[in-house]
């Protein structure tokens, strides 16, 4: 077995039941592994400089073939369902010894790194993947070590990805042949049969968003947050889709990560090392901070090109409407020193209405969070899936259920205790459409988001007259700078009006179907935050 790069002298891949490989390459910067990933036909260097690749069937995330192996660990603590799926510790051990015998004789690339931007919850990760493009990802997406940090690295976490290696159900136990599945008394991720690389990102989010809450009184979180020149720390949840890494690339505020962080006693910190944005529309103008990271190092996934060239057709989604760009944050100009910040003043909760009814921005009342929190909230656009052809609604518990292996109530109850604690002020931030549903209606300007955000963090919200919404009950300021009032109040924008009260009733039914999952659960302040239909309509 040959070993390249730089690594711990005393550390092998035969110490993760990798025995007998071709060749193990440790740490390999980047311009190696992208003379690598080309050589191997594999991709191809885009005019910006970036690496484009194809990550193959999978562009995106499968939900249904995660799961988590049942043990002592995880039995009663785990929110066992369609969500977290379990998985048999003897199934386990035998697909892995299955993967380690199809990984002999292949070459394999080492990844040191670690994830927790705030020492105290360091969680230090090994990666092994089997193409060179996957280890573009984890250097990207992870938190980087020096020299000497690798000399003296010991994994706390060990990830092994082989998208070659299909499953077999019938031996196996998986649902169909790709799988990934967290093993918390190994201390391991599995990935099979998928190249795409949102697997690995999210199966270790999924390990913190249990370890941190669970064993550490820390929040995980599925947010963005940024710090304004004050020092006053914002962070914004948000399904994929509705801004999130958008929003925080505020050149008037340093990035502290656009995805993934954790709230502590006294600090809001990211867990990753980069950001993986989506690129479908994405422009210079309406993003320049992501159009201007994609630059040598960034890897872009499954994104199109101009005819007879290697220039980036950012508007092809013909092969995924999921393109994506993975790059360092440093790429990113102004980002927070150390990736942490102080206790958040704001919290955005983003959501993409696609029916045109919420405001696109409104206060919460405390209870208000909490319900919406618990709700997770967006719509699916028309046309953007098979089958769709009318927005559909989505609800996603703590604007990231597919991630979070606790009850959703676990991470709700974490975060009322923190805004109640901190005084934080919540804010709902419709993203998505306005006089009228999708197809009828048009998206709200981000330029006009952005200066409601920027009105709420500036505090020129603090002394406006607001107005109550009839059916979700949410505060609506009548007047916010450098945004016409006109559009403030959703229904305002719309031609007919009772057409409007429908799509407001519609959408709060919606609500109040999805929410009676979590009504045993949530006490009377939450319960008398969820929208009341009308009899208007």
């Amino acid at each position: 077995m040959n070993e390249f790069g730089i690594k711990n002298p005393k550390a092998t891949v035969a110490d993760h039941g990798l025995k007998n490989v071709a060749a193990a390459y440790w740490n390999l910067e980047p311009a190696e592994l992208y003379e690598e990933t080309i050589l191997r036909g594999q991709g191809m260097i885009a005019s910006s400089g970036a690496l484009a690749v194809d990550t193959g069937e999978f562009t995106g995330r499968s939900p249904k073939d995660r799961f988590i192996v049942e043990d002592d660990i995880t039995r009663d603590a785990v929110w066992w369902g369609d969500i977290n799926i379990k998985f048999p510790q003897d199934k386990f051990e035998s697909l892995y010894q299955r993967m380690m015998a199809y990984l002999e004789g292949r070459e394999v690339f080492v990844r040191d790194s670690y994830v927790c931007s705030d020492e105290n919850y360091r969680l230090n990760v090994r990666s092994i993947v089997e193409y060179p493009w996957l280890s573009i990802f984890t250097y990207n997406m992870f938190l980087r070590l020096s020299k000497d940090e690798v000399k003296d690295f010991t994994p706390d976490w060990t990830v092994i990805s082989a998208p070659g290696f299909y499953a077999d159900p019938e031996i196996d136990g998986t649902r169909q042949h790709n799988f990934a599945i967290l093993n918390f008394s190994k201390k391991m991720i599995l990935i099979g049969g998928t190249g795409y690389t949102g697997e690995i990102k999210k199966g270790i989010f999924s390990a913190l968003n249990f370890i941190l809450p669970h064993q550490k009184n820390v929040l995980s979180m599925h947010c963005s947050a940024n710090v304004g020149k004050a020092g006053d720390t914002a962070v914004f949840f948000g399904l994929s889709g509705t801004g999130k890494t958008t929003l925080s690339s505020d050149p008037n505020r340093k990035l502290i990560g656009d995805d993934e962080h954790g709230w502590s006693d006294n600090s809001v910190f990211n867990f990753e090392g980069g950001c993986y944005a989506k690129t479908i529309d994405l422009s210079e103008e309406n993003e320049p901070q992501i159009y201007h990271a994609i630059k040598f190092g960034a890897m872009l996934e499954n994104v199109g090109f101009k005819e007879d060239s290697t220039e980036v057709d950012f508007t092809d989604g013909s092969k995924t409407e999921n393109t994506r760009v993975s790059y360092p944050i440093d790429h990113i100009d102004n980002i927070q020193p150390g990736l942490k910040g102080d206790n958040p003043k704001n919290i955005f909760f983003l959501t993409a209405d696609a029916f045109g009814v919420l405001p696109p921005i409104s206060k919460l009342t405390p209870g208000q969070a909490m319900y919406q929190f618990i709700s997770g909230y967006t719509a699916k656009v028309a046309g953007t899936e098979a089958g769709i052809t009318e927005p559909q609604t989505t609800f996603s518990a703590c604007f990231g259920a597919p991630f979070m292996p606790l009850h959703p109530t676990k991470y709700a109850e974490m975060l009322g205790e923190k805004m109640q604690k901190h005084n934080v002020k919540v804010w709902l931030i419709n993203t998505g459409w306005s006089g009228g549903p999708y197809g009828i209606g048009s998206r709200i300007k981000l330029k006009y988001t952005r200066a409601m955000i920027t009105a709420a963090l500036e505090g020129k919200l603090e002394n406006v007259n607001y107005e109550t919404h009839p059916v979700f009950g949410l505060a609506m300021p009548t007047e916010c700078p450098d945004v016409p009032s006109e559009i403030l109040n959703p229904k305002n924008t719309w031609e007919d009006k009772a057409a409007y009260d429908a799509k407001a009733n519609e959408l709060a039914e919606a609500f109040n179907k999805n929410f009676e999952q979590f009504a045993e659960f949530a006490n009377e302040e939450i319960m008398n935050a969820a929208p009341k239909v009308t009899t208007n309509a």
